[in-house]
């Protein structure tokens, strides 16, 4: 396994184990931090392993961080139907 899809692994199971702990803020600080860090490593696996791992990756980060993701498109929707 190359280094980036390990350190993709470490981001999943750092960002699973981060869920499980209790937050204030409904996790929304650490969804923060973890997209801060899955977009640059999201890249890093695309070069390193190609466009399909990428993509699996960036699928596999989007159902880690679902929410900010529908939220997300709720905004791009209610922007466009201006």
């Amino acid at each position: 396994m190359t280094l980036s899809l390990t350190l993709a692994a470490v981001w999943a199971l750092t960002a699973n184990i981060l869920a499980m702990i209790p937050s204030r803020d409904n996790h929304w600080r650490r969804a923060y931090v973890l997209i801060a860090l899955g977009i640059p490593l999201l890249g890093y696996v695309t070069y390193e392993n190609g466009p399909w791992w990428g993509l699996a990756v960036l699928l596999a980060g989007m159902s880690v961080l679902r929410w900010p993701v529908i939220y997300l498109g709720r905004w791009v929707k209610r922007r466009l139907s201006r």
